[in-house]
């Protein structure tokens, strides 16, 4: 299959998430939450190591351990190593996180004005930087791509994996490693005035590359990125993704917009229906697309969220085609004078576009801050072959 120049998709996903190890976990906790015992923190030291561990903060580590997954599954860094297996230049690193090394900021700050900077320990001073996250993933992985740190409020997420996919539709890097992260603290307890239980402490990361780069190492692509909208409000943002009122299949809404359980199917104009919650007048979506908020099973995620929400949509993508396939295995199956469904393109043939039924709408953002991000979803047009052609590696990837 050719593809166009800027066409990205995602080739890897991994998650540091308490109870969720896999993005149809995720998807499944998200749809009917666990009740009872909150599950055990994630253990980083059962994934990095204690090499990964020193001198470096839980935020830091929960991010090294969602970035190595997703690479691994990308297929960009073998099961036993850690090292990536093209060149370091071709892959950047975007990380979103709005709180997660605020402890180290303030706790800092206080023991300069309490003591002096004296009494400050020259191997944790670095965690001090607002760019430690993204920094420490690039030099753990040799990584040398751009490396950008997004603290940009509650569309943080979603913002990042937007700018990741645009480095390698601009010719920047041919992949990039997208991560969200967050954790909860005494610090940002007090800062949010919420429970350590109300708040995310984990991360997401997702590997974005340039499609045809990925068909040229045979990797395996899980998901397309749609187009990207940033707007004042959130009917203006679903308005500019999805014009004349087309349906998506699903909607990842802005975290805790509407009460209930997560996955429900509410009906329109706030009428509530039996097993579902009332959908507030003016909401842009069709009260028949199933609703999920990522946050009611993981916890207040903030600048993680958009990136947990893109984990969350592969694996509704991965659902969604595994019941189109059984159902076209059955149309097959039916026998003469049946009705079936018709076959895709021809070669060389462009693709049909791909309805909004089958994609999935990802939306971060509160209209009382102005601010609204939003990003579909789409699944792949076809697989790629399991042994193509591979493309010359050279020692600056981002040629076009």
């Amino acid at each position: 299959m050719t593809h166009g120049p800027g066409e990205v998709v995602v080739t890897g996903v991994g998650l540091a998430v308490p109870g969720a190890d896999t993005p149809e976990a995720l998807l499944r906790r998200t749809a009917c939450p666990v009740t009872g015992p909150a599950p055990e923190p994630f253990d980083t030291a059962a994934r990095i190591g204690r090499r990964g561990h020193r001198y470096k903060d839980r935020a830091t580590r929960l991010a090294l351990c969602a970035a190595l997954e997703a690479l691994r599954n990308a297929e960009l860094i073998p099961s036993d190593g850690e090292e990536v297996t093209v060149p370091g230049d071709s892959v950047g690193v975007v990380a979103s996180s709005n709180l997660g090394n605020l402890d180290t900021a303030c706790l800092t700050a206080a023991a300069i004005a309490e003591r002096s900077a004296v009494d400050l320990s020259p191997m944790s001073l670095p965690n001090a930087s607002s760019n430690v996250i993204a920094s420490w993933v690039a030099i753990r992985h040799g990584l040398r791509g751009p490396n950008l740190m997004l603290c940009n409020g509650a569309t943080s997420g979603l913002d990042a994996v937007h700018w990741g996919a645009t480095l390698v539709a601009a010719g920047r890097v041919r992949r990039a490693v997208v991560i969200g992260v967050e954790t909860h603290n005494a610090v940002v307890e007090d800062l949010l005035g919420r429970s350590a239980g109300e708040l995310l402490d984990g991360a997401a990361a997702v590997v974005v590359e340039g499609a045809r780069w990925a068909e040229a190492r045979g990797a395996r692509a899980v998901a397309a990125l749609g187009p990207y909208e940033r707007r004042a409000g959130l009917s203006g943002c679903v308005e500019a993704l999805l014009p004349d009122g087309a349906a998506p299949g699903v909607w990842f809404t802005p975290e805790r917009y509407a009460e209930g359980p997560a996955g429900a199917v509410p009906a329109p104009g706030g009428v509530p229906v039996p097993g579902g919650v009332p959908v507030p007048e003016g909401v842009p979506v069709p009260g028949g697309v199933p609703r999920y908020d990522v946050t009611s099973a993981v916890g207040r995620a903030s600048g993680a969220l958009g990136v947990l929400q893109c984990a969350a949509a592969v694996g509704w993508l991965a659902r969604a085609g595994a019941g189109a396939g059984a159902r076209a295995g059955v149309s097959a199956e039916a026998g003469a004078g049946s009705v079936i469904e018709a076959a895709g393109p021809g070669p060389g043939a462009a693709p049909d576009p791909v309805p909004a039924s089958r994609q999935a709408l990802i939306t971060s953002g509160d209209d009382t801050a102005d601010a609204v991000a939003g990003l579909l979803l789409r699944p792949t047009p076809d697989r790629c072959d399991s042994h193509p052609a591979r493309a010359p590696l050279i020692s600056m990837e981002c040629s076009r």
